[in-house]
């Protein structure tokens, strides 16, 4: 048995994105590059229409997947490959865009709250040109866990205390969990040996994960091990994400993540072709 410790600690950088939409970038940015296979981590957080109306419109992607995590607010996709849907409170959309896609996500409210994560996701060269697929998952089919006193999981994906997250044939397997704490609970998770694994805290004050202390908007990557803690002295949420690592040359041109430079010049190539 063997506890994850925390190796690097990285606070969100406030950018925008899509039509000017404002966020938190956590991973991919500067301080963080990625964390095999995650590629970014952005939170978007506003009750300001100004900071997010404009939206995600539309979009390529290629060789990837984005997980859509929606805790406040209303958005719908489309593709133009005709699938359309909508985003609300506590849903999530596990999009493997694989070959190619153009995508939007556009905001379904004038006003209120707009507040969720874009996390992306590297896929094996395998499977960089698989024909893109979604899994639109209802809050209704998370299930939520109570696996110590004051502790309350929601399983995205992964299998926490006899909840099996509603995510599935992912080849990097991963974990995605939101994590609630009342003050002074404490948990303990297994963790697969081997993947990759990051901590991060979007309520309340801050946490202890692995030991730590981690203020708002504060990212804990975490070491290898088969445990990782969680406590908390007040409130506390945290989004708590593991995959298995690729360990494959990663060659990366804003929506297209590739093996070599050469197959982002395909890409390229083939969206200005109008072969998505």
């Amino acid at each position: 048995m063997t506890h994850r410790h925390i190796t690097r600690r990285v606070r969100g950088m406030d950018t925008a994105d899509g039509a000017g939409v404002k966020l938190k970038r956590v991973i991919g940015q500067p301080a963080l590059d990625m964390l095999d296979p995650f590629l970014l981590l952005d939170e978007f957080r506003s009750d300001q229409p100004g900071d997010y109306i404009e939206g995600f419109p539309e979009h390529p992607h290629r060789g990837f997947e984005t997980v859509t995590y929606m805790l406040a607010g209303r958005m719908r996709h489309g593709d133009n490959h005709g699938n359309r849907g909508d985003l609300g409170p506590g849903s999530v959309q596990w999009m493997t865009a694989g070959r190619g896609i153009l995508h939007s996500e556009m905001p379904q409210q004038e006003e209120g709250l707009m507040w969720g994560f874009q996390l992306w996701v590297n896929l094996p060269a395998a499977d960089k040109m698989v024909a893109p697929r979604y899994q639109d998952i209802a809050p209704t089919e998370i299930p939520v866990v109570r696996p110590a006193e004051g502790v309350t999981v929601r399983v995205v994906a992964g299998d926490i205390a006899g909840g099996k997250g509603p995510v599935s044939g992912i080849s990097t397997d991963p974990i995605y969990l939101d994590i609630a704490l009342d003050a002074g609970s404490r948990l303990e998770l297994d963790v697969p040996e081997g993947h990759s694994a990051f901590a991060y805290v979007f309520d309340g004050t801050a946490a202890t994960v692995a030991g730590e202390t981690l203020a708002r908007s504060e990212l804990a990557v975490l070491s290898n091990g088969d445990k990782v803690s969680f406590a908390a002295e007040g409130h506390a949420r945290v989004l708590f994400v593991a995959g298995r690592p690729l360990a494959e040359p990663v060659a990366r041109y804003g929506p297209f993540v590739m093996n070599t430079p050469a197959q982002i010049h395909e890409a390229i190539a083939d969206f200005r072709a109008g072969k998505f």
